[in-house]
């Protein structure tokens, strides 16, 4: 038999999923090592350490937020006051271009009813703000790129650069004639829910193209669609000296050519050659940047809290004849193939019988805490449980620490870069150069042991007890994910729906919404996000099945209401039961989370923030965990109700005569 590739099944031979068991007196001690590196990063001030950039107005910060790829190329709607647009989607990233196909595709709406709004000057989402050197999807493009099949499009690698997600964004705004409905440079801060017209009062802001000139107008929709993304709200840490660093600083999610040289096309940095950079953080940004940053600058320093866990990713070309024969196989290949991803990212017991993306991601199945599974947990089962995944976790964690002393030569400071943490507690990264780097006589490990750079001077960074001079400093901080925030506060408006309530007051006691995609009291309101639904490192399949949902709930109420009132506006709204019951079937779930309790800091657990919480703050919290059965039942059991001839149980779908 010849040796599987790795794009079609079969396991991927750089890959090992057949791990050796740890004994107990090593799993005793690396747990033990695992707690003392999680003790390095506690601290009391958790997500305050951190300023959001949306909600401050210190120049300071707010120079950061400057868009450094607004041309004014983009052609984009005119805010005018008092304009009424049936559907109103905050977002043009893929969530909401999603949104907008298939209310064109599955409920028969034409481009025309739309209004997609952003603050960006372009579609894609993060991979139009994104476009630091070397960024790439860390899940594989065949699953991630949205709309392959609708679109033709070939993806030129396994993994996708972030130029060619931008693209493939464009493509669909211009396929569906949705190039013509975004308004850009466009914040809302207010959505009012009003019965006596049945539809939203939003208040929104415009900036003008290269200047500070703002418009704000008020306009109505008859339905709002909150698809901000995932990780849409860069944060920096607040720190002392702020502001007092004289040389030039970005953020890695606000990249500046203009300092560094080069394009993402091009990353060839020249710029950089006399220069020593600093980059504070090693997250994902950072493991894609460094290696480009490594190769430009005289020095590099890379400042670093806690290490990342660098597994393989095996970067390569599409093949276009495998992706004919054993890729695009036929009507609905994607999504079988996303399912087939999220199968082992759950651990599903048996399991496929062929691994279809065969990368590290699915020779993860300890990852399955974040992800849920098929398995309910009950209260009594928790230690075993949490035995159980560490038992799973620890054999894979040794190989990724020991691969960090097959490729990073200094022993010194391989054993800096080694991850002691548990793989589900901070999203694991993936990279061929990464470690690599580190070899380079001009590149400088910089650890903190936990404790993060200190402050800031005129010439460089505090860190360790004394000040590393820079001439350019990168922030690679991260974004706020909003663990517990409701769909308002994810998107930084203020949502007041039916006699006034306040989204915010709501969520303060607790999550609550039906199917993970609206709320009651909140009529004709949908959202996009990671509370009480199917969960994976994929997130298009989740925001395709949102989409595809939502869509048809609209087509159904709209024919129902149509049959006797052809005139009336359709008024949709989750029912108290509905929501109630199924959030009482995520908290069911609930201990499935159990091995998070203990997780090094990160924004999974609110920088450890979870872990102080009291016993009613937890029992707030368990509603606002994931669909504990996995991303495959949930998206089974929406379509199971969907089956049920438009009933449309768990709504409230009533016709309302407006003058």
């Amino acid at each position: 038999m010849p040796a599987d590739n790795g794009v079609n099944g079969g396991a991927n031979p750089q890959i090992s999923s057949g791990y050796e068991a740890i004994d107990p007196a090593t799993a005793s001690k690396t747990q033990k090592k695992y707690q003392e590196e999680r003790n390095k990063r506690l601290r009391p001030d958790g997500l305050t350490q951190y300023i959001n950039l949306g909600d401050t107005d210190d120049p300071s910060y707010m120079r950061f937020q400057k868009d450094p790829w607004d041309d004014g190329t983009t052609a984009s709607l005119t805010l005018k006051d008092n304009d009424h647009f049936k559907f109103l989607i905050l977002g043009a990233g893929i969530g909401g271009l999603l949104f907008a196909v298939r209310l064109i595709e599955d409920a028969g709406f034409q481009p025309e009813d739309i209004v997609i709004v952003d603050a960006a000057a372009g579609f894609g989402g993060a991979w139009y703000w994104n476009r630091y050197p070397g960024i790439m999807c860390d899940v594989e493009s065949y699953i991630y790129m949205p709309l392959l099949e609708e679109t033709g499009y070939m993806p030129k690698h396994k993994y996708a650069y972030g130029e060619e997600l931008r693209e493939q964004a464009n493509r669909i705004a211009w396929q569906w004639s949705l190039d013509g409905r975004a308004m850009f440079r466009t914040v809302i801060s207010q959505c009012t829910w009003d019965d006596s017209t049945a539809g939203w009062t939003v208040e929104m802001t415009q900036r003008a193209f290269a200047g500070d000139t703002t418009t704000t107008a008020s306009v109505r929709a008859d339905f709002i669609m909150l698809v901000p993304g995932l990780l849409n709200r860069p944060k920096l840490p607040k720190l002392p000296g702020w502001g007092k660093f004289q040389g030039p600083s970005f953020m890695a999610s606000r990249w500046d050519y203009k300092v560094t040289g080069g394009s993402q096309e091009a990353p060839e940095m020249s710029k950089l050659q006399d220069k020593r950079v600093g980059i504070i953080g090693t997250g994902a940004s950072a493991v894609q940047a460094v290696p480009h940053l490594a190769q430009w600058s005289q020095e590099l320093l890379v400042f670093q809290r806690t290490p990342a866990s660098v597994d393989v990713r095996a970067q390569k070309a599409t093949d276009e004849q495998e992706w004919k024969q054993n890729i695009s196989t036929g009507p609905g290949w994607q999504m079988a193939r996303s399912r087939n991803f999220a199968s082992f990212l759950a651990n599903t017991q048996p399991p496929e019988p062929v691994d279809l993306v065969s990368d590290s991601w699915t020779s993860f199945p300890s990852f399955s805490v974040l992800t849920g599974g098929a398995k309910t947990i009950g209260m009594d089962e928790i230690p075993d449980h949490v035995a159980n995944l560490y038992q799973l976790d620890m054999p894979r964690a040794e190989r990724i620490r020991a691969r960090v002393d097959e490729l990073v030569h200094d022993q010194e400071v391989a054993e800096k870069l080694k991850a002691w943490y548990p793989g589900w507690c901070k999203r694991p990264a993936f990279h061929d150069e990464y470690l690599q780097a580190f070899n380079r006589p001009n590149v400088k490990l910089v650890d903190t042991n936990g404790k993060g750079v200190k402050g800031l001077t005129e010439t460089g960074v505090i860190a360790n007890g004394r000040t590393y001079d820079v001439d350019v400093l990168i922030w690679s901080t991260g974004f706020e994910q909003g663990v517990l925030g409701s769909p308002g506060a994810r998107c930084g408006v203020k949502v007041i729906g039916r006699a006034g309530l306040d989204m915010e007051d709501k969520w303060s006691k607790g999550v609550a919404t039906f199917h993970a995609i609206c709320t009651n009291g909140f009529p004709n309101m949908f959202f996009a996000g990671a509370n009480q639904a199917g969960a994976s490192p994929n997130y298009t399949p989740t925001l395709e099945t949102f989409a595809r949902h939502i869509a048809k709930i609209i087509s159904a109420s709209t024919r129902r209401i149509g049959k006797t009132q052809p005139t009336a506006k359709v008024v949709i709204e989750a029912t108290q039961e509905a929501e109630q019951d199924w959030s009482r079937r995520v908290m069911v779930g609930a201990p499935t989370l159990a091995p998070m309790a203990g997780c090094t800091p990160s924004y999974y657990n609110a920088e450890g923030s979870l872990d102080n919480m009291s016993r009613e703050e937890q029992m707030l919290a368990a509603p606002a965990g994931p669909w504990p059965a996995g991303l495959n039942n949930f998206m089974d059991v929406l379509e199971e109700w969907r089956s049920r001839n438009d009933e449309l149980e768990g709504l409230h779908v009533s016709g309302v005569q407006v003058d």
